[in-house]
C-alpha cells in the first residue's frame, strides 16, 4: 500500500497567528512564573524542614498531579478545553498565592505545593490540546515544537528574576512574598489570555466520553511511552540531583547550565521546526535521547563551572527534538474527540518517570556516589534509543509522512 504525502494547499491558513502567539505568550507566562518557584526548598528550609521534607512534599505534589491528568483528559473531551484551561489556572492561582504566605509546615503547604502542581499540569495539557486542534495534521510536530520553545524563553527569565529578588530583598518573609507571590499575579493574567484565546471555541462533545484507563489500552501509544518516561528521566537528574553534584565540586551554581540548556534548546527548536516532516520523528527521538546520554555522560569529568555548558547544550538538544516528537507520536493513536485524553496520558508518563527513577537514583548516590547516578542515566538511555530504533523501524511507518487521523481510525470511528 502507498500513502501519499500530503501538501498543504495555497489555501491554507498559516499556523503563526494572531491565536499562536497569544498562546506563546501565556506559556513564556506560566514557565515564567514556575520558574520562579525554583526556590522552594529554600522555603522549606527557612520553615525549618529538612532536604528529605521538600522530597516528600515534591512527589506528594507530583503523584496527586499524575492521578489529576486521567480526569483531566475526560474533562477536556466532555467539557472542552476552555473550562478546564480556566480552572486549571485558578487552581495554580490558589497554589501560588497560598505558597506565598505559608509560615509553618502543617498539611497546609502539602496542600498548596498539590494545587500549584496539578494547576500547572492542567496549564501545560490545556495549551498543547488547544494548539493542536487550530493546525492541520501535518503540522501538528511543527507547531508542538515552535509553542514549547517559549518555555526555554520563560525558563530564563524566571531565573533570573529569582536571583534579582533574593539579592536586593531583604532575607525572610519579604523574598518569599516575591518569589511565590508574583507567580500568583503571573497565573491571573495568564487566566485572562486563557479567556480571550478560547472565547470563539466551540466544543463538540462525544457521544461517549470513557475513562483515561480504557482509551490508554484501546488506543496505546506503543513504545513511545518509554521515551516519555526516559524524558521524566531526565528531567530528574538535572533538575534534581545536579544541584547536588555542582556542590560537590563547588561550581558555583547551576544558574550556567540551565541558561546554556535554555539557549540551546530554543535555537534547536526553532531550526528544526520542520524536522517533523522532513527528518522524521522517530529520528528525531533516537538523536534526543542520544542527546541526553551524552550530556549526562559528560558531566562527571566537569571540574570548572564553563565546562557545563558544554552538557547544557547537548541536553538542551535531546530536549528540542523529544518533546514535540514524543507528543505528537503518543497522541496520535487517539481519534481527535478524544485528543485531550490521549495528550494528558502522554504527559502523565513524564511524570511517571520522574516518580519512578527518582528514588532509584537517589538510592544510587546515597550507596555508590553520584558520578555512578550519572552513569546508570546514561546507559539506560542509550539503551533505550538503541532498542526504540530497531522496533520503530519495524513494519510500514508513518512517520514521514503525516497520515490524517481521520484515515486511521476511520474505521473504528465508523463503529462508534
Amino acid at each position: 500500500m502507498s500513502i501519499t504525502p500530503i501538501v498543504p494547499g495555497d489555501e491554507e491558513e498559516p499556523i503563526y497567528n494572531r491565536l499562536f502567539w497569544l498562546c506563546y505568550l501565556a506559556n513564556v507566562i506560566l514557565v515564567t512564573a514556575n520558574a520562579l518557584t525554583f526556590r522552594f526548598a529554600d522555603l522549606i528550609t527557612y520553615l525549618g524542614g529538612t532536604e528529605e521534607l521538600v522530597g516528600d512534599i515534591v512527589s506528594c505534589g507530583v503523584l496527586v498531579a499524575l492521578i489529576a491528568r486521567f480526569f483531566l483528559g475526560q474533562g477536556i473531551d466532555r467539557y472542552g478545553v476552555r473550562r478546564l484551561w480556566a480552572v486549571s489556572a485558578i487552581i495554580f492561582v490558589i497554589g501560588a498565592a497560598g505558597l506565598a504566605f505559608s509560615r509553618s509546615l502543617g498539611w497546609e503547604i502539602f496542600a498548596y505545593r498539590t494545587f500549584f502542581a496539578t494547576g500547572i499540569a492542567g496549564m501545560f495539557t490545556c495549551s498543547v490540546v488547544h494548539i493542536q486542534q487550530r493546525v492541520p495534521h501535518h503540522r501538528r510536530t511543527e507547531v508542538i515544537g515552535s509553542l514549547g520553545s517559549s518555555g526555554f524563553v520563560g525558563m530564563i527569565l524566571g531565573t533570573q528574576v529569582s536571583d534579582f529578588m533574593l539579592k536586593w530583598l531583604p532575607p525572610g518573609n519579604d523574598q518569599f512574598y516575591a518569589v511565590f507571590g508574583i507567580p500568583a499575579l503571573l497565573g491571573v493574567v495568564y487566566f485572562a489570555i486563557v479567556l480571550a484565546v478560547t472565547r470563539n471555541d466551540i466544543h463538540r462533545r462525544p457521544r461517549v466520553t470513557p475513562a483515561a484507563h480504557q482509551l490508554l489500552f484501546r488506543y496505546w501509544p506503543g513504545q513511545v511511552v518509554i521515551v516519555a518516561i526516559m524524558m521524566g528521566l531526565s528531567f530528574t537528574v538535572v533538575t534534581v540531583f545536579l544541584t547536588r553534584f555542582v556542590t560537590q565540586r563547588e561550581l558555583g551554581g547551576i544558574g550556567t547550565f540551565f541558561a546554556g540548556y535554555a539557549i540551546s534548546a530554543f535555537l534547536i527548536r526553532i531550526l528544526t521546526r520542520r524536522w517533523g516532516e522532513t527528518v522524521g520523528r522517530n529520528k528525531m527521538i533516537t538523536m534526543g535521547l542520544m542527546g541526553h546520554a551524552i550530556g549526562h555522560l559528560i558531566l562527571p569529568s566537569i571540574t570548572q563551572e564553563w565546562q557545563l555548558i558544554g552538557p547544557s547544550i547537548l541536553c538542551g538538544f535531546g530536549h528540542a527534538l523529544l518533546f514535540p516528537a514524543v507528543v505528537s507520536l503518543g497522541t496520535e493513536s487517539f481519534p481527535k474527540h478524544y485528543r485531550g485524553t490521549g495528550t494528558t496520558i502522554v504527559l502523565g508518563f513524564f511524570d511517571a518517570g520522574a516518580i519512578i527513577f527518582a528514588p532509584i537514583l537517589g538510592s544510587i548516590i546515597d550507596n555508590w556516589g553520584i558520578v555512578p547516578m550519572f552513569y546508570t542515566s546514561a546507559a539506560v538511555m542509550t539503551f533505550t534509543a538503541s532498542v526504540y530504533t530497531v522496533t520503530a523501524n519495524r513494519g510500514i511507518s508513518k512517520d514521514m509522512v503525516d497520515v490524517p487521523q481521520e484515515l486511521c481510525v476511520s474505521l473504528e470511528e465508523a463503529i462508534d
